[in-house]
C-alpha cells in the first residue's frame, strides 16, 4: 500500500499554488492519475520518487517510511528502486536500445522479452538520436521496467504512440506488471491514451 499525506508549492501559469493530496494506492494495481494543468500530477510523482522533497507531509510504501518530514526522513531515489518514465524520456545519448536495457538488467531472457515488448527487435543497435520520438519512447518505458521495479511511474508514457502501436503495448505491459505484481502510477492529461490499461483512476483537483 502507497499511503501519502503531503503539500506542495509548486510553479503554475497563474503563479505559486499549494497542493495538498491525502490518498493511498493499492499495491499491485495500476492508478491512472488525472486532473487539470497545474494540480501537481508530475509532482506527485516526482516526490514518490525522491526527486523532489514534499514541503510537509509523510510517503509511506508497503509499511517503509519513504519521507516524513516530522522527523526528518527522505530516503534517496537508489534506496527506493523505483521506476520512472520521463515525459522527455531522459535517454542516454551514447547508448545503444539494447545498452539501455542492459544498464538495469543482466536477465538477457528478460530483455529479449521487453525488447519485443516494445516491437523494437530490429532497432538494438540504434542509438536515441537515429530513433523516431514513438521509438524513444517505448526505450523509455523498457529501460523503467528493466529493473524490475516494485513501483513503477509514468509521465504521459504513450503520447507519440500511433494508436494500433499502443493498444497492443499497452496489453502485454499492463499483464507484465501483473505478471510481476509491480504498482504503477501512470499520469495523463488525457485519459483516452492508456484507455483498457489502468485498474483504478484517481482524480486530482
Amino acid at each position: 500500500m502507497i499511503d501519502i499525506n503531503i503539500k506542495k508549492r509548486v510553479k503554475t501559469y497563474d503563479g505559486i499554488n499549494q497542493i495538498h493530496i491525502k490518498t493511498a494506492f493499492a499495491p499491485g494495481r495500476i492508478t491512472q492519475i488525472s486532473g487539470p494543468s497545474g494540480a501537481g500530477k508530475t509532482t506527485l510523482l516526482k516526490i514518490i520518487a525522491g526527486l523532489i522533497k514534499a514541503d510537509e507531509g509523510r510517503v509511506v510504501v508497503n509499511d517503509q517510511v519513504w519521507q516524513d518530514t516530522a522527523t526528518n526522513i527522505c530516503l534517496s531515489p537508489q534506496q527506493r528502486r523505483v521506476g520512472f518514465v520521463f515525459q522527455d524520456y531522459a535517454l542516454f545519448p551514447n547508448m545503444t536500445v539494447e545498452q539501455h536495457l542492459q544498464f538495469g538488467s543482466s536477465d538477457k531472457q528478460f530483455i529479449q522479452r521487453l525488447i519485443s515488448l516494445g516491437k523494437l527487435d530490429a532497432f538494438i543497435k540504434h542509438k536515441p538520436r537515429y530513433l523516431s520520438g514513438g521509438q524513444q519512447q517505448r526505450v523509455a518505458i523498457l529501460r523503467a521496467l528493466s529493473y524490475k521495479p516494485r513501483l513503477l511511474l509514468m509521465d504521459e508514457p504513450f503520447s507519440a504512440l500511433d494508436m494500433k502501436l499502443k493498444s497492443g503495448i499497452i496489453s502485454e505491459l499492463k499483464d507484465l506488471l501483473h505478471e510481476m505484481q509491480t504498482t504503477c502510477l501512470i499520469v495523463t492529461h488525457h485519459p483516452m491514451e492508456s484507455e483498457g490499461f489502468a485498474d483504478e483512476t484517481f482524480l486530482m483537483p
